[in-house]
C-alpha cells in the first residue's frame, strides 16, 4: 500500500493542542493526526458493521 500528501491548513491554536496531544503520546504531529484517522475509521467501520448484522438477524 502507497501512501499520498494530505496538506491541511488549521490555525494556531488548533495546532499547538493537536502538538500537544501528540506530545503527550510521545508521537509526532503526523503520527497522532494518521493515528486519530485510522482509530476513527475504525471505529465507522465497526459501528456500521454491526448494524448491518442487527439487521441481517433482524434485532432491530
Amino acid at each position: 500500500m502507497g501512501s499520498t500528501v494530505l496538506s491541511l491548513r488549521v490555525d494556531g491554536e488548533l495546532l499547538d493542542r493537536i502538538r500537544q496531544h501528540a506530545a503527550r503520546s510521545g508521537m509526532s504531529v503526523q503520527d497522532y493526526v494518521v493515528r486519530t484517522l485510522v482509530r476513527e475509521d475504525f471505529d465507522e467501520r465497526f459501528s456500521a458493521a454491526v448494524d448491518e448484522t442487527e439487521r441481517f438477524y433482524g434485532l432491530t
